[in-house]
């Protein structure tokens, strides 16, 4: 840069203001900084095939279709929102109670009158590894895996043509084949029987003693017959469509799940920032962050970096035929210089792993090159000058 510094230099520029020019019309690239500049930033992206990112600024129709996140929900996991018969299945205990309108039949002994009533109880026993129970003169019935009613009725089938007028009632004494297990983040870890009217997932999760932590730190994940779903426990509160009843066999897990996202750049604060509530908005998460900064930030070049899904990218009407992944990285840039901006900053949910990069203004950057040839030319003369 010499032959250029002095042909200024020649013309009657100052050295330092001489200096300041040349840097600035190189680009600045030397200067110190969080991050890259807007305009490489803009520049980097487009049709061509070493395009490494998609560059979507976010407008009304980015917010309607990325700005919200749907609800996740158990439906392929749990389809019915009623609540569920109860089966029996093997190792259920249950009583039987067989009564006869008068005695003399099968089970009353003649000559003990004629009353209401007239029952007899056998013994208690188990749903047998084959899934059955025995009763005296109807032989072995089917348990498992049928409600309590069916039952009854198979047995007064069987007996009506040998005992007089009989009626059944099943009394399950002990429940092992419906209980459900409530496992991971909860204050009381348990494996417990179904409550015969119903349980759901909060009720289940009240039971083990509620989650350990925050419900925006907390997921919780329904395994059923080798499928399951996870939602938030804040979602799982918030949606009564998810919390759907229990049934047998059931695995709930509760583990902690810290989301967080970084900020770079002309913001109050860098770092890492954990989410504080159960959803943040790119506003919310700009306050978090300490603003940014009146001095060095340029509102119109807010950047959101983050790995967007194919089809969304699709949805928008961009072109994404030249990535191979599924996952494609994408950056929204934000314009806070309009008035709007800050309602869609408000609507644009942030997700787990967002990178947020605020750029210098132009000017900020200037500054910069003022501030190292001043310091510079002070050096200069305090070798001069001990010279």
């Amino acid at each position: 840069m010499a032959g250029p510094l002095a042909r200024l230099w020649d013309r009657g520029w100052s050295r330092p203001v001489a200096a300041s020019l040349l840097l600035v019309l190189a680009g600045c690239t030397a200067l110190p900084g969080s991050g890259p500049i807007s305009g490489q930033v803009v520049a980097g992206t487009g049709s061509h095939a070493s395009s490494p990112y998609e560059l979507v600024k976010l407008d009304s129709d980015v917010v309607s279709v990325v700005g919200k996140q749907p609800v996740p929900g158990f439906g392929h996991v749990a389809d019915k929102s009623v609540s569920p018969q109860l089966m029996l299945g093997v190792g259920d205990v249950v009583s039987v109670t067989i009564y006869e309108a008068a005695d003399g039949g099968l089970f009353i002994p003649g000559g003990s009158g004629s009353r209401p009533g007239n029952f007899v109880t056998l013994p208690d026993q188990n749903v047998d590894n084959a899934g059955n129970i025995t009763v005296p003169y109807a032989g072995a019935i089917k348990a498992a895996g049928r409600s309590i009613p069916e039952i009854q009725e198979e047995i007064v089938s069987r007996l009506s043509d040998r005992a007089i007028e009989p009626q059944v009632v099943i009394t399950l004494k002990d429940q092992q084949s419906s209980q459900v297990s409530v496992l991971g983040e909860v204050n009381a870890p348990a494996r417990f029987a179904i409550n015969p009217a119903g349980d759901r997932l909060l009720d289940a999760i009240a039971r083990a003693g509620g989650p350990k932590h925050p419900g925006h730190q907390t997921l919780v994940t329904l395994q059923r017959r080798g499928k399951e779903g996870t939602v938030s426990f804040d979602e799982l509160v918030r949606w009564p469509p998810n919390n759907v009843y229990v049934r047998g066999g059931d695995i709930v897990v509760l583990s902690r799940d810290i989301r967080s996202f970084m900020a770079f750049g002309a913001s109050g604060q860098q770092g890492q920032f954990e989410f504080d509530a159960e959803s943040m908005t790119l506003a919310q998460a700009l306050g978090k962050a300490g603003g940014l900064l009146d001095d060095r930030a340029d509102p119109a070049y807010v950047f959101l970096y983050r790995l967007e899904d194919r089809e969304t990218l699709n949805k928008l009407g961009h072109d994404t035929a030249r990535f191979d992944s599924a996952e494609i990285p994408t950056i929204y840039q934000a314009n806070l210089r309009q008035p709007s901006g800050y309602f869609l900053a408000g609507n644009f949910e942030l997700r787990n792993g967002d990178v947020l990069y605020i750029a210098n203004a132009p000017i900020s950057d200037i500054a910069k090159i003022f501030g190292v040839v001043r310091t510079g030319g002070q050096a200069a003369n305090q070798i001069k000058q001990a010279f």
